[in-house]
């Protein structure tokens, strides 16, 4: 996992709520074994449409995604997080996640940040006026803001996530941190106790 501290880039209004996982990507995707190649199926029975947003090539290269309420709702598939990082976002923005999208994006380093309502419509009004606007998403202050405009919002997010973020590490990696200890454990543990070896 790469580590997010700042992101700094586009983004992409997607003024849309209840948005499911099977939108985001379709079942025929779903016979993939690697974690990579998702990106072509994001949202691909929409991009059918020739007006779709992710067709607009004023969106193109957004690393911000930014939706309206009930974002990532549905089926609990790793398949809608990995879709859309392949696509190249770092960062989805809505006032509210379906809670196990939420959990996925946090264990494979895409970020979700949850802001007010409005705070989300002022964000899309902007993105949809002005393609190309710089959004700064800062994960160790919590904020998200428009340089450009003075715009400030600030987010919360789980303490042992966002050090996980920050470190670049998923929850593997943060055990592995402790090995030493866990060596040290195991070598002081009862003989007599439950063991995988041997």
């Amino acid at each position: 996992m790469e580590p997010i501290t700042e992101l700094r880039g586009h983004a992409m209004p997607l003024a849309i709520s209840d948005v499911d996982t099977d939108q985001i990507i379709p079942s025929e995707w779903l016979k993939r074994v690697e974690r990579t190649g998702f990106g072509e199926g994001l949202f691909s029975e929409w991009r059918q449409d020739p007006g779709f947003v992710l067709n607009d090539q004023q969106f193109a290269g957004s690393t911000i995604l930014i939706a309206r309420e009930n974002f990532g709702v549905g089926s609990s598939r790793e398949h809608a997080v990995w879709a859309l990082m392949d696509y190249g976002f770092r960062v989805v923005i809505s006032p509210r996640f379906g809670d196990i999208f939420r959990n996925n994006s946090l264990k494979v380093g895409l970020l979700p940040v949850e802001l007010t309502l409005d705070e989300v419509q002022r964000l899309l009004d902007l993105v949809a006026e002005r393609p190309g606007t710089q959004i700064l998403v800062d994960l160790k202050s919590q904020r998200v803001s428009v340089p450009s405009e003075g715009i400030e919002f600030h987010f919360a997010i789980d303490p042992t996530a966002k050090a996980r973020l920050l470190a670049g590490l998923d929850e593997i990696g943060m055990t592995l941190t402790k090995e030493d200890k866990i060596a040290r454990f195991e070598q002081h543990r009862a003989p007599w106790a439950p063991s995988v070896v041997g």
